[in-house]
């Protein structure tokens, strides 16, 4: 097992009928007493029903809880696994980022996405057909904005001029970027915007045989470093061993789950993030389960000291 210093973080659940401002508490003062390096958060605004099909209220904004977090917090990383970059203007993400990198210390890491719910656009009057293209220009924006005292952007969604943006990040240039998603767009967008490639759900299979060969083909057109790989990956811990053609990462026992990890150690991976959620609401009534489940990870495979598996 290479030691590259892997570090291991934990999908907390900020949504659903058991989620409340003491489970969120709860979340991270686990995630931290157990040793973990990471604390992330998913992202919506309007809560239409194609969200609350998936991901009922009540749902608790990403930037507002990471901000209590960091407060709730001294050591571990905080995050957005991701924020839906179309749903705001780029001075105001640039300017929440910025602020909670400062009121954190420097623990802020900030995953982005394009977003799928197409209801969830139309309430927001944003256009879900331009939404890469939204993406794009105002992830220019907002490095533009982190990278200068006084920033200036001209483009075509979006243009302001001589907007000072004290108080800059902690981290520089600017906090750590994640891209999610496994489009042709998302990986052109990582290679093009980001400090790391954030999949979500993935097949280790698809990962090592198409997925990294691209983005590494695509860094290498365009004559730019290749992202840091930092999945978001399924646990399911199961008595019984599960289909290695069928199942996600993260997905089987404890010796699967490992092997997935030894993998992603190999492939280069800086980070894994742990998503409990298995899509039933119900189960946010009971985080109990996904505390146990993230425990005995931690105890059996992990050495979140070192960043290794045992």
């Amino acid at each position: 097992m290479p030691r590259n210093g892997m570090k291991f973080g934990v999908n907390t659940i900020n949504f659903g009928p058991g989620t409340s401002p003491a489970s969120l508490e709860r979340w991270a003062r686990f995630a931290e007493a157990v040793g973990f390096h990471l604390v992330m958060i998913s992202d919506h605004v309007a809560i239409t029903p194609d969200v609350h099909s998936r991901y009922p209220a009540p749902f608790y904004d990403p930037f507002i809880t990471l901000g209590w977090l960091a407060g709730i917090t001294s050591r571990v990383e905080l995050g957005t696994t991701v924020a839906i970059l179309p749903y705001r203007h780029p001075l105001q993400t640039a300017r929440m980022v910025s602020n909670l990198d400062q009121l954190s210390g420097g623990r802020f890491i900030f995953g982005i996405g394009v977003g799928w719910a197409k209801q969830e656009f139309e309430a927001l009057a944003v256009p879900f057909d331009r939404r890469g293209r939204l993406t794009n220009e105002y992830l220019a924006a907002i490095k533009t904005l982190w990278t200068n005292d006084v920033a200036s952007f001209d483009g075509e969604f979006v243009s302001f001029k001589d907007v000072h943006t004290a108080p800059r990040a902690v981290r520089s240039p600017h906090p750590p970027i994640w891209v999610g998603g496994s489009s042709e767009g998302a990986l052109e967008r990582a290679v093009r915007y980001g400090d790391a490639w954030h999949p979500l759900q993935i097949r280790m299979a698809w990962l090592r045989d198409q997925g990294l060969p691209r983005l590494r083909k695509m860094a290498d057109a365009a004559s730019k470093p290749v992202p840091a790989l930092c999945p978001r990956i399924s646990l399911l811990l199961t008595d019984s061993r599960l289909d290695d053609e069928k199942r996600l990462a993260g997905q089987g026992t404890l010796d699967q789950v490992r092997a997935d990890l030894e993998q992603l150690a190999l492939l280069g991976a800086q980070y894994v993030l742990f998503d409990t959620y298995t899509g039933r609401p119900e189960a946010t009534l009971h985080p109990e389960s996904d505390w146990a489940m993230l425990a005995t990870l931690a105890d059996k495979a992990l050495d979140l000291q070192n960043g290794t598996l045992r």
